[in-house]
């Protein structure tokens, strides 16, 4: 007997419903027995009720056996996106950290209405873990009942509980065990544990943890309002709701972590589209630990012979891209041969908050059906403007006076809609270049998500797809599915559930394979206890990242696993007649919305509020007194100059702006190296670690000061006169900032490096003979190591590289202090200022909607090398530093923007980026990158930084398949081209056979800040 599931998605125009019978999805038309579009309702829970009804009307079947209800919606979060205070909770943060973390306080990113509302404060209790599965400190039960307690008589509910490493907690003898002694202690208490919410990265899993918390009692609320509307519907089946993911989460986890559901419409609509066009359906990723990776194979043997991870396109397999054609927006995305859409690399913002989720990767443009067309002369353009949902009112055809997209395609005669006489009267001129205009815009959007010139197949759906009237260049197949305009709906109803695994691994004496067949097995197992049938779960992703600096092979595993929902034994009765949901309550009338001034002004980009054209740093007496503008332009120029190392520049941003948000005016400054006296005291300083560490245990805020007055100790010194950054290039460019205003000491515009490098005696001082120790190495647990000789350089790294791993692999180092006569005379000068002038020359671009690229070369001697997109990244352990390459591929013509593009010739070469960390050489080559082809167009010292689209540097350990990029190719400071120096850090430093390679115009001197604005 036939056996049904039902699913609604609900949009910000239509509300649209389907039900299909899940004993005839290979039948012609999917199993799709009634589809339903109505306009969305401003009581959303009306709106489902109503679809449901109708759908169940129309299809005539027996509701009884009805397994399921999946409802895509955004409800949840809209009063975050809305900034609604009626609906959001305030929140308290327990962080289990010990002495780590203080450094960026819990809401440091947030918008400032909504920081204002959520903010109740934070608790910094023992606990947390390092990366390998060590305690920080053990729970301290006493000080927890204490916090529960202060936050109940603080008048607070929703607690978000965030522990450094809790994702790796698969015991639960952390946040799970704190969460139990909190509600035990204070029994009202809503407690939202972070390794329930995201992965590794702390800040982002946090911030995501707050706002499921403070969405939690509307969360509950909505719960009860559907569940009610199941009982009016008479249905006694299961409840779900879409993930971001195109996975399920049953009604009551839903309640519980309603974040994860906030961006389910575009997905509903890609899976959808791919489950009516038969992808994924039975020739799924098999269940072996061999199956795809990100949708492709998992393993690949590098050059040199090394098993690695490979995120990279297979050229055999066709491309499948879905193409969602609305009323305003053509949002496009590639499927995954498991039918599931390709996740999206980088950060998700929510209501202007950064969190880290799974997200599609979604392309979307200004052209719909309701795109309005402009006439100018002979000129004509569709979009971005729309009439949206007005198009029955506005457009042409349907007696209105817009010229829209709609009305093109009537009075081209390739659709029948309207009344075609009312838009006779358009010259067929028009109706030309407006439909090429239409047919180029979409060719671009496709164009742009292609990852390998294979064959590309798409897969046209939404209201808006009858735009789509000709063949579609590089299309080999253009599908227009059946119940094509219901693909949201039905991609709801045929959802699976996942089982996830996020795990770090040490490898030493364990078999690689069956550590990963052992993560594959329990993501299987968590699936069926989800609700999928085990017949059913595949294994459709497995990732392995090999983990930097860490004593011991070790790699960080994610397993993913999906799979259909089982069919239950018994089915459930109804509940009008079972009545198993008991709530008399009538549904709450809502009262008016409490809109919040500066819902959503951003507190980080400090920037939006200036005109950058005028904007003057303050300079006074030879002084450059730093502002949160400053440190935002420095940061993206930091970036530029990391050469894909030196660590992620947000986090040292943000602590620069709170600290110069609390210390005095006037701490934190910039002075020139001429300013120092002969025998002037400089300290040097930097992070020392793994990014990967770096960015979960986030620095207590003391290791750098600790580091400072460890080596002043031992060397008797009773004051220091300013401080020097040992490299400029990425986060270390920023860390001087905190320090300089905790002590009230200038920072020196110059560093050791004028770019980033792996090691210490990368630092000019030490290429040029001057000795790095003493030398500390420090954490915030008040551990310090001193190193007072080394018979080498190199002997020094790893020196300190072992203690590093000692003290977790986030650590602080500070240098054998210099005098003012070597900094002078060895660092790379005015580099703080080099930094300023990228970073004010990027937003200035980016704000005027001009070349970032021209603007770079205008500070920096420096080319265009390649652009493309990054089609294959293979990394190992080697030596203990992420090694690997990356593999761009060139853009296509229609691809290429000429605003990111510098008189590049096309090239049907691609580029081959070995990396250690930073980015090693540069080189064209085949697609495959083989050594024979390889012709080398740029190499270290010289600058190589990969950017993405907005000008923002791309870290090697951000490297993700599928991101266009631009890489840039910037001449080394002199100090670097000396046959002493080239040892070191040429090509020769990094035991390449390759000579020094980089057709740079002549150097340039950096400009200096504090010289331009000083008159």
């Amino acid at each position: 007997m036939s056996l049904y599931r039902i699913g609604v998605d609900i949009g910000g125009t239509n509300t649209d419903a389907a039900i299909i019978d899940i004993k005839a999805l290979n039948s012609s038309n999917r199993g799709v027995l009634a589809t339903h579009k109505a306009p969305t309702t401003p009581d959303i829970t009306t709106g489902i009720e109503e679809a449901i009804r109708t759908v169940l009307s129309s299809s005539a079947i027996d509701q009884r056996r009805v397994l399921s209800v999946t409802i895509g919606t955004t409800h949840f979060i809209n009063a975050l996106v809305e900034a609604d205070a009626r609906r959001l909770d305030r929140v308290i943060v327990v962080r289990l950290c010990g002495p780590f973390t203080r450094q960026i306080p819990p809401f440091s990113g947030f918008p400032v209405g909504l920081r204002n509302i959520l903010d109740g404060g934070v608790f910094y209790l023992d606990g947390g873990l390092e990366m390998d599965g060590r305690q920080i400190a053990e729970l301290n039960e006493q000080q927890i009942r204490q916090a529960a307690m202060d936050i109940t008589a603080a008048g607070v509910k929703a607690v978000a509980l965030v522990g450094v490493f809790s994702p790796l907690d698969h015991d639960g003898i952390q946040e799970e065990r704190c969460k139990k002694i909190m509600q035990e202690t204070a029994p009202d208490l809503k407690v939202v544990c972070s390794h329930d919410i995201g992965p590794i990265g702390f800040l982002e899993r946090e911030n995501a943890t707050i706002l499921n918390a403070s969405i939690l009692r509307t969360g509950h609320r909505v719960k009860k309002s559907f569940k009610r509307a199941m009982k009016r519907l008479n249905l006694g089946c299961p409840l779900y709701l879409s993930q971001n993911d195109g996975t399920l989460i049953d009604i009551e986890s839903a309640a519980d972590f309603p974040i994860k559901t906030f961006a389910s419409g575009p997905t509903n609509s890609m899976t959808g589209a791919a489950f009516l066009a038969g992808i994924g359906h039975g020739h799924g990723a098999s269940n072996s630990v061999h199956g795809a990776t990100n949708g492709m194979s998992a393993e690949k043997t590098s050059l040199n012979g090394t098993t690695t991870n490979v995120e990279s396109s297979s050229c055999e397999q066709a491309q499948v891209l879905v193409v969602d054609i609305g009323g305003t927006t053509t949002d496009v995305c590639a499927l995954l041969p498991s039918g599931f859409p390709r996740q999206a690399p980088g950060f998700v913002e929510i209501a202007g908050v950064r969190t880290a989720f799974s997200m599609p990767e979604v392309v979307s443009i200004g052209l719909g059906g309701g795109s309005i067309v402009t006439v100018d002369g002979e000129s004509v353009s569709v979009g971005p403007a729309s009439v949206g949902h007005f198009i029955q009112k506005r457009a042409k055809v349907f007696g209105g006076s817009t010229l829209t997209a709609t009305d093109v395609v009537v009075a081209a005669g390739k659709a029948a809609l309207g009344d075609p006489s009312f838009v006779h009267d358009i010259p067929q001129s028009a109706v030309n270049l407006a439909s090429r205009d239409i047919k180029k815009k979409l060719e671009r959007v496709i164009d742009q998500m292609k990852v390998s010139a294979a064959p590309v197949t798409v897969l046209l759906v939404g209201g808006g797809a009858l735009l789509v009237t000709d063949e579609l260049a590089g299309v080999e197949k253009c599908i227009q599915p059946i119940h094509q305009g219901a693909a949201n709906a039905i991609g709801a109803a045929i959802g699976k559930v996942s089982g996830e695994v996020d795990t770090v691994e040490i490898l030493e004496g364990k078999d690689e394979k069956a550590v990963i067949d052992a993560a594959c097995k329990k993501a299987i197992e968590q699936a069926v206890e989800k609700g999928a049938a085990r017949e059913d779960v595949k294994i459709v992703e497995v990732n392995k990242m090999p983990l930097q600096y860490m004593s011991k092979v070790t790699i960080r595993i994610q397993v993913r696993a999906v799979g259909r929902l089982a069919i239950p034994d018994d089915l459930a009765p109804p509940q009008g007649l079972n009545g198993s949901f008991h709530d008399d309550t009538d549904d709450e009338q809502e009262t008016d919305k409490v809109a919040v001034p500066n819902a959503l002004e951003p507190t980080t980009r400090p920037s939006l509020n200036i005109d950058i054209a005028t904007y003057r740093p303050n300079v006074k007496n030879g002084v450059w007194y730093v502002s949160e503008v400053d440190l935002e332009f420095m940061t993206t120029g930091c970036g530029v100059l990391g050469t894909g190392g030196g660590g992620p520049a947000y986090y040292e941003y943000l602590k620069g702006l709170n600290t110069l948000r609390t210390v005095r005016e006037g701490n934190m400054r910039i002075i020139p190296p001429k300013a120092l006296k002969e025998d002037d005291m400089v300290a040097m300083v930097a992070w020392y670690g793994s990014p990967n560490v770096i960015n979960e245990r986030i620095s207590g805020g003391n290791e750098i000061l600790d580091a400072i007055d460890a080596i002043n100790k031992t060397k008797n010194i009773k004051s220091f006169h300013a401080l020097l950054a040992e490299e400029i290039g990425g986060g270390n460019g920023m860390s001087v900032f905190p320090v300089s205003g905790h002590y009230n000491v200038p920072v020196v515009d110059a560093d050791g490096m004028g770019r980033a490098y792996p090691t210490k005696y990368h630092v000019t001082f030490s290429v040029y003979g001057h000795s790095l120790t003493p030398c500390a190495i420090t954490d915030a647990k008040g551990n310090a190591s001193v190193i007072m000789k080394a018979s080498s350089p190199a002997r020094l790294e790893k020196m300190l590289r072992t203690t590093a791993v000692e003290l977790g692999l986030s650590c602080a180092s500070a240098s054998n202090p210099m005098p003012g006569s070597i900094i002078k005379s060895t660092a790379v000068q005015n580099t703080h200022s080099q930094a300023w002038y990228l970073g004010r020359a990027v937003h200035s671009a980016r704000r005027n909607k001009t070349s970032y690229l021209d603007a770079i070369f205008a500070v920096c001697s420096g080319k265009l090398l390649f652009t493309g997109k990054v089609i294959d990244v293979h990394r190992y352990i080697g030596g203990g530093y992420t090694m690997g390459a990356a593999i761009i591929a060139p853009l296509s013509e229609d691809e290429r923007e000429t605003t990111s593009i510098d008189n590049q010739t096309r090239t049907d070469k691609h580029m081959i980026i070995p990396f250690q960390n930073e980015y090693l050489y540069a080189a064209l080559c085949d697609a495959t990158g083989t050594k024979e082809s390889q012709e080398v167009v740029c190499t270290v010292p010289h600058l190589i930084s990969i950017l993405g689209q907005d000008g923002e540097a791309i870290g090697s350990q951000d490297m993700r398949y599928g991101l266009r990029v631009n890489v840039i190719g910037l001449s080394a400071h002199p100090v670097w081209m000396t046959e002493r120096a080239l040892q070191v850090g040429g090509p020769a430093g990094f035991g390449l056979d390759l000579p020094v390679v980089g057709d740079f115009d002549e150097f340039t001197e950096a400009r200096s800040v504090i010289e331009e604005f000083g008159n």
